[in-house]
């Protein structure tokens, strides 16, 4: 296969300013359980490519499942670029590679079989079930993926990369009447099925909160202060903040390019934000991205000031600026664009204890059952909270809306726990067309002046 790419770079590569081609080999497998039984079982598996020409600034894009006309698929991505192609290409330069990564896995799902995954599972759903007869519906779902990746481009770069994604979740819904509440335990990895194990306690304390929602008051709406947990921390930060920091979103729009100037204070001292592919075992884990980049830790925030941003190589080199190995694609049949790897607040150097000492009237909110953005503004809702009176944790609220502006929030942030107790869960992210790809983020707790929520009146 080796030879085959390579000879076909070197036929086509002088009729175009660059040429790219990515295969993909992959094999996944997902389970669903409901009411303690097997709901669904797939498994699947795929292999393709796509071909990348490149043609004074046009790209000209093929995507294929048979390998035995790659030269005619190149043929036309060529052409496809040389319709529109009429300015200079840019492309920002990059390391030449030549390397192969193979996994390295704690304990490989392989080596599990298919029914013990299922009793696993089974008892997971079953455990929620029978924990309160106010428990009305729980749904665990179970999703792997291994692939082995082939890259190599016009430059000289050949990189094959081996990958395992796994992630899922325990969805645990009580019900009294017509008042509905849910709770969930998320897992996730890249190199360890142990994080699907021993999540007993975990469920037993999700099941509890969610019977304990039903009767818990709504949150009354105002100006608080809010303390988040590590989940919220790493949500709030991908969804509001680093959609923000994509190339591409920045240079396609020039007011907020104006916003995301370099340079320009976003917050206090206290704050730091990266975004990294090297935290081994993470769901954004990555040695070399989609278009063969070396990953690295690429700070966004650093001591409250916008320093960097996530680049393919197209959106750095039309920018001026450094690739950062945030080229990705969720699969052979889409071309990289800028997207996060692992996005996380750093550590600071505040106990809970010292956040919440001073707090007269605040609330602790605690995960998220989902949010949107639109552009700097954002609307989050917590899983569920505590109230927070005279520095002690009270009782617990439901129905926690968070809203606001993201650049006046982070500049509100003036306290920055120094314990991170994020884990992976098993969603992805979303863009364009490209859903869901592999991605983490979290960090500690971190403390916010002003928040406006919403809830009773």
């Amino acid at each position: 296969m080796k030879d085959t790419l390579l000879k076909c770079i070197e036929n086509y590569k002088f009729q175009c300013d660059y040429l790219d081609i990515r295969l993909e080999d992959s094999a996944s497998t997902s389970i669903a359980i409901t009411k303690g039984k097997l709901d669904s079982l797939k498994k699947s598996s795929e292999i393709g490519g796509i071909v990348r020409a490149l043609y004074k600034g046009a790209w000209g894009v093929v995507s294929f499942n048979n390998l035995e006309n790659l030269d005619s698929f190149t043929e036309a991505a060529i052409k496809q670029a040389k319709l529109t192609g009429k300015e200079e290409s840019t492309l920002a330069p990059v390391e030449v590679v030549e390397d192969s990564v193979l996994l390295d896995l704690k304990n490989d799902p392989r080596k599990v079989s298919l029914d013990e995954k299922i009793n696993l599972l089974t008892e997971y759903n079953k455990l929620a079930l029978d924990f309160h007869g106010k428990i009305s519906s729980v749904t665990v779902g179970y999703n792997e993926k291994f692939s082995n990746l082939t890259f190599t481009n016009s430059e000289g770069s050949y990189v094959y990369q081996e990958k395992m994604d796994l992630g899922g979740g325990i969805h645990i819904t009580s019900v009294d009447g017509d008042n509905s509440q849910s709770t969930s335990v998320g897992y996730g990895s890249t190199d360890d099925y142990n994080c699907v194990l021993g999540l007993h306690d975990e469920i037993k304390k999700q099941s509890q909160i969610a019977v304990e929602l039903l009767d818990a008051p709504k949150v009354k709406s105002g100006t608080y202060t809010i303390i988040t947990d590590s989940h919220l921390s790493g949500v709030f930060v991908h969804e509001a903040f680093g959609h923000l920091s994509e190339g591409d979103n920045v240079y396609e729009n020039k007011e907020l390019a104006d916003i995301m100037e370099l340079g320009k204070e976003f917050g206090r001292p206290i704050l730091n934000i990266y975004d990294s592919g090297l935290d081994k075992g993470k769901r954004g884990y990555l040695k070399y991205d989609d278009e063969g980049v070396k990953t690295e830790k690429t700070y966004l925030i650093k001591e409250g000031k916008l320093v960097g941003r996530l680049h393919s190589r197209g959106t750095a080199g039309r920018m001026g600026e450094k690739a950062t190995g945030s080229g990705r694609a969720i699969c052979y049949k889409h071309a990289p664009i800028p997207r996060m790897r692992n996005t996380v607040i750093e550590l600071g150097e505040s106990s809970f204890d010292e956040m919440i000492k001073d707090v007269s009237l605040g609330i602790l909110a605690n995960g998220t059952n989902g949010g949107q953005t639109n552009g700097d503004n954002f609307t989050f809702s917590a899983s569920y909270g505590y109230m927070i009176r005279d520095g002690k944790v009270c009782e617990l609220v439901r129905d926690i809306n968070l809203a606001g502006n993201v650049f006046e929030t982070l500049k509100n942030i003036d306290m920055i726990g120094n314990e991170n107790t994020s884990h992976d869960s098993g969603g992805g992210c979303g863009k364009g067309e490209q859903f869901p790809l592999p991605v983490s983020d979290g960090g500690p707790r971190i403390r916010i002046q002003n928040v406006v929520v919403g809830g009773e009146a």
